[in-house]
């Protein structure tokens, strides 16, 4: 079974490689954004390395997905929508494929959700955004109990193709981890 943790100085190696933009993983989380390159990445491993040196939460809106061996396999994250109104957006990302369609998201964000209504009981909601190509985090917001709260049309392009930018999201009071 997956679990949920802090960044640590022995999973930089792991990060570094799993952040290059040539992994798959790239062409459906916002495919849309501009991507890191080598030096960018390697500026940015440097600082977490750094900031965990000095005893610093590295990546404090952040935590790594590992395997029962500890191995990275993804992280969660989160970023205040509206931190006046208590709203939260979360994402994930599972870097290999050979994890994709197994479940481990679906395991990932429920102790996510959970963690994160526990730590911030000032939490309302909890949403998160994505594009109608990547029909997997769809299919995973529904398995989380989320349902479809916006559709904004023609919002992404991905290789030409216009796609349709779609937010999910749940009330506290909705939640059962």
């Amino acid at each position: 079974m997956i679990s949920i943790r802090s960044i640590t100085l022995d999973d930089l190696k792991a990060y570094e490689h799993w952040s290059q933009p040539m992994h798959a993983y790239h062409t459906l989380n916002g495919p849309y954004f501009d991507k890191k390159n080598a030096e960018e990445i390697s500026i940015y491993i440097n600082k977490i390395r750094q900031q965990l040196q000095n005893r610093v939460d590295a990546l404090p809106q952040r935590k790594m997905i590992v395997d029962p061996n500890n191995n990275l396999i993804g992280e969660v994250s989160y970023s205040w929508r509206s931190i006046e109104t208590n709203w939260m957006e979360i994402g994930i990302v599972i870097f290999d494929e050979s994890y994709w369609a197994r479940g481990i998201g679906t395991h990932a964000l429920r102790l996510w959700i959970t963690e994160l209504f526990k730590a911030h009981s000032e939490i309302i909601r909890i949403g998160f955004s994505t594009w109608s190509g990547n029909t997997g985090m769809c299919k995973l917001a529904e398995k989380l109990g989320m349902r479809q709260e916006a559709c904004y049309q023609n919002a992404r392009i991905v290789n030409g193709q216009y796609y349709d930018s779609v937010s999910f999201g749940l009330l506290k009071e909705e939640w059962t981890s």
